[in-house]
């Protein structure tokens, strides 16, 4: 779900680029979501192969990579782990929707509606388990490394921010600032071009970067005061967050009362919620801290037969764009060799 803190960002503007020589950790449940959302047919069905399996994750992992190592990017993927408790609500919300919504989407490819199919379809994304082996199978065979957070993975991709580790969090959420990473990259992973809904028209997406102490200072608040703003607009440890109260009230709020607790008229929705907990879920996640950050050689003749004999891909295909890997990665010896001799 994420916050919705879009009207407070002050986002600007990069390019793949000017990212060249970064190391970005990324949010590997977000970006499997906006590939299977996203990478569909017509009526909004997820790509398949001869087998009956979805690869539309398959597809969006693979080029997305590349792209990134073409433009000397190097990703490192964080996966959830066990979801806290206090997300329950939220799970049982998205099970509810993907039931009423499977029903919907049937009938609307009964009655021949492909446009309300596809609108249907997206809602009724479950990432399982096989999804899963095959992001960690593609990654092991692109030499891409992925770590298993201990929770929620976007706060691990934060803390990695937080230490240096990489140079940026990459997510499509701004819940990475509120689990304190200090630059979150937006649209890396959906950069191009994007369908707006219920319409044929397309838009450009262009990758931007929002630096946390920088969007603090323009609201003239503090992280803590954030997670506050977070709350009152709604989390996914508090879905539906507080009565009539959107960015803008939320964060006038906070900066009169400083903390929610002050607010006024606010107290019988106080008492449904944990708010410590719920700010302690963003000010003390629970994450772990890799050991060693380091990718693997790309496992070219493996990697083939993976997405080819396995799943169908173009043998041509693959083929011409492992090419161009092995071309930037010739051109980087050839770099090195030249400065070290």
């Amino acid at each position: 779900m994420g916050v919705k803190l879009k009207d407070l960002a002050n986002p600007r503007k990069t390019s793949f680029e000017n990212l060249s020589g970064n190391n970005i950790a990324i949010d590997g449940y977000n970006i499997i979501y906006q590939f299977l959302t996203t990478i569909r047919g017509p009526t909004g069905e997820p790509l398949m192969n001869s087998k009956g399996r979805v690869t539309s994750h398959i597809t969006g992992l693979f080029y997305r990579n590349i792209n990134l190592l073409n433009n000397n990017i190097q990703p490192i993927y964080v996966l959830d782990g066990k979801p806290p408790q206090l997300k329950s609500t939220l799970i049982k919300k998205r099970k509810e929707i993907r039931e009423k919504n499977q029903e919907k989407y049937q009938k609307a490819m009964e009655e021949g509606d492909q446009e309300l199919a596809r609108r249907y379809s997206h809602s009724m994304i479950r990432i399982n388990e096989d999804i899963i082996n095959d992001v960690k199978r593609i990654l092991e065979l692109m030499g891409i490394q992925y770590i298993q957070a201990p929770a929620e993975g976007e706060a691990t991709v934060a803390y990695m921010n937080k230490l240096d580790l990489v140079n940026f969090a990459v997510s499509q959420d701004y819940d990475s600032l509120l689990f304190g990473a200090k630059k979150l990259c937006r649209n890396l992973t959906v950069s191009g071009k994007r369908r707006i809904p219920r319409t044929n028209r397309f838009i450009d997406v262009e990758p931007e970067i929002i630096e946390l102490n920088e969007f603090l200072r323009i609201n003239e608040i503090n992280r803590e005061q954030l997670v506050d703003i977070a709350i009152l607009i709604g989390t996914d440890y508090n879905p539906d967050g507080f009565t009539r109260i959107g960015p803008k009230t939320a964060i006038k709020n906070i900066k009169k009362y400083k903390r929610i607790e002050e607010i006024p008229k606010i107290e019988r929705e106080l008492e449904l919620i944990d708010i410590n907990e719920i700010r302690n879920m963003f000010l003390n996640p629970d994450v772990i801290k890799p050991e060693i950050i380091e990718n693997k050689e790309l496992q070219k003749e493996k990697l083939i037969s993976y997405l080819c004999d396995e799943n169908d891909f173009s043998v041509e295909r693959i083929s011409n764009t492992l090419k161009k890997i092995e071309k930037v990665q010739e051109n980087k010896s050839e770099t090195l060799d030249k400065w070290f001799n």
